[in-house]
């Protein structure tokens, strides 16, 4: 049986994402961010879902989703650190920063630790250059990256992780 959204997610489509725009094409950003909502992070069910609902392929809407960092992928850990890698970031010491995040989770960027908790990408500017190196987890922005900080950072998202675990 095909996926589909909750009685709530569905009339939030309907109420208040459609009506926003001029078409239902218009509306796919929303859409997936709804479906992440929904369902934790965008799978290829969810990805169908959305194709269904806006009248679209599942391979346009595909096609957007891919284009974007910004949505939950299937696979990905608990918490993705999207390392900023532009040229300011870089020249304040990003690159030591993901090497750093490398040794110390035992992976590689694009890689997800084997406890599922850390997926670690390099992704391009997140605005926020006078305060590099800096990441992304989740909707935070962490600034002004050291060894010393990112270490604190993963113990205390560990500690969450296991939390919410138990």
């Amino acid at each position: 049986m095909a996926r589909e959204f909750s009685a709530e997610a569905k009339r939030k489509l309907n109420e208040e994402i459609l009506p926003e725009y001029p078409n239902k094409q218009s509306a796919l950003l929303t859409t997936l961010w709804l479906a992440e909502e929904e369902f934790g992070r965008v799978d290829r069910e969810a990805i169908e879902l959305v194709a269904r609902e806006l009248e679209l392929s599942p391979a346009h809407v595909y096609g957007v989703f891919s284009f974007y960092t910004l949505f939950r992928q299937e696979g990905q850990g608990h918490y993705v650190l999207d390392v900023c890698a532009t040229l300011p970031c870089a020249l304040r010491g990003a690159r030591e920063i993901v090497h750093h995040l490398e040794e110390r989770l035992g992976i590689k960027v694009g890689e997800t630790t084997p406890d599922g908790i850390f997926t670690l990408r390099k992704v391009e500017c997140l605005a926020d250059c006078d305060q590099a190196p800096m990441m992304q987890v989740g909707e935070d922005y962490i600034r002004n990256l050291t060894t010393e900080s990112v270490d604190q950072l993963l113990d205390e998202l560990r500690t969450k992780a296991a939390a919410a675990t138990s």
